[in-house]
């Protein structure tokens, strides 16, 4: 079977032509412009542009980054704040960030669980990502594959099993960083963590997971749920694992920085992003989770509902705190192990 030209290739990653990437954007001081800074793909980033304005005749100048690179702009700027809403990126550093962002309360926030938004209205989550194991099953008997973190240490998976650089990825860091803390944050823990580790082979990107496993190069992947049901989608033998033993979900969201030159809008942006129709479009295009509840998991190839799924505590403040450190106790493990 032809596979659709990887994960670059499909929905998510698709270089789309009218998105804006990092450079400024003119502060629109009219009524039909808002200033987005997302740190979310060009696709994902059309595909709002697009609903936002023709919904509301709004055009969407979308600046396209990384979190961090945005923050530094939100930052750098806030004497005089070039964007509107900033969105695509970790509750971690929403809430780090806070103080750059109005308060807006959004219809229906309701329908998001309290961990994932803010309680005075600065920020809210759209979307969830969820870290998973994700087999291929052409390389691996759907029966015979791995059923939690403790089953990947398992000899067998040894250079079977792919990961990305945590210092490369967000996702990676929580699920290392997850893990820590679910098996007692202790040196028992790092013992357990390293012992993982020894076993994969570490990426320095995510899509290089992704496509790997999708395409069979790599029979297991330390993966994202959204991934692993859009190649499925999309033809490849790709089963989603959620571990027995728990797993991370974290939210990404939106928020209204404070004094940008088109406050209306940004409040009207941020509305639509967390709206359940845009969820709703978001899920079927590209298997975003919802932050929101009340949006039905129809059409997604098995996703099962958020309170289906073993959830680990995750304090994103502790460790976001605690990164540089723990990112340097990784890398080191990683060169140990190879």
């Amino acid at each position: 079977m032809q596979y659709k030209n990887g994960l670059m290739g499909t929905l998510l990653f698709a270089g789309v032509a009218g998105v804006m990437t990092l450079a400024a954007p003119a502060a629109h001081a009219a009524d039909g412009h808002v200033v987005l800074y997302s740190a979310n793909d060009d696709t994902v980033n059309k595909l709002i542009a697009d609903g936002f304005k023709k919904e509301t005749g709004i055009t969407v100048d979308v600046v396209s980054t990384g979190s961090g690179v945005l923050f530094r702009r939100v930052i750098s700027e806030q004497g005089n704040p070039q964007g509107d809403v900033v969105w695509g990126v970790s509750a971690a550093l929403l809430k780090q960030n806070s103080k750059y962002f109005d308060a807006h309360a959004v219809k229906g926030a309701d329908q998001v669980p309290a961990q994932y938004r803010d309680p005075n209205n600065l920020w809210i989550g759209t979307n969830l990502q969820v870290a998973v194991i994700a087999q291929n099953t052409k390389s691996i008997d759907p029966a015979k594959g791995p059923k939690s973190w403790e089953d990947l240490m398992d000899p067998q998976w040894k250079g079977k099993l792919v990961y990305t650089d945590p210092a490369n990825s967000g996702f990676s860091y929580a699920t290392a960083s997850g893990l820590l803390g679910a098996w007692g944050d202790n040196d028992a823990a790092w013992a357990k963590v390293k012992k993982l580790i020894a076993n994969t082979k570490v990426l320095n990107r995510s899509t290089l997971v992704f496509d790997g496993n999708g395409t069979g190069e790599y029979p297991l992947g330390i993966s994202l749920e959204y991934a692993g049901y859009l190649w499925a989608h999309n033809g490849a033998p790709v089963k989603v694992i959620y571990p027995a033993d728990g797993t991370v979900a974290l939210a990404e969201g939106a928020a209204v920085i404070k004094g940008g030159p088109n406050t209306a809008n940004a409040r009207a942006l941020v509305d639509f992003l967390a709206s359940k129709p845009t969820e709703e479009m978001l899920l079927k295009s590209t298997f975003r989770r919802p932050a929101r509840q009340d949006v039905a998991l129809t059409d997604t190839g098995g996703m099962p509902p958020l309170a289906q799924i073993k959830l680990l505590p995750y304090d994103d403040a502790k460790w976001e705190a605690a990164r540089t450190d723990t990112l340097r106790k990784l890398k080191d493990l990683i060169q140990e192990t190879r």
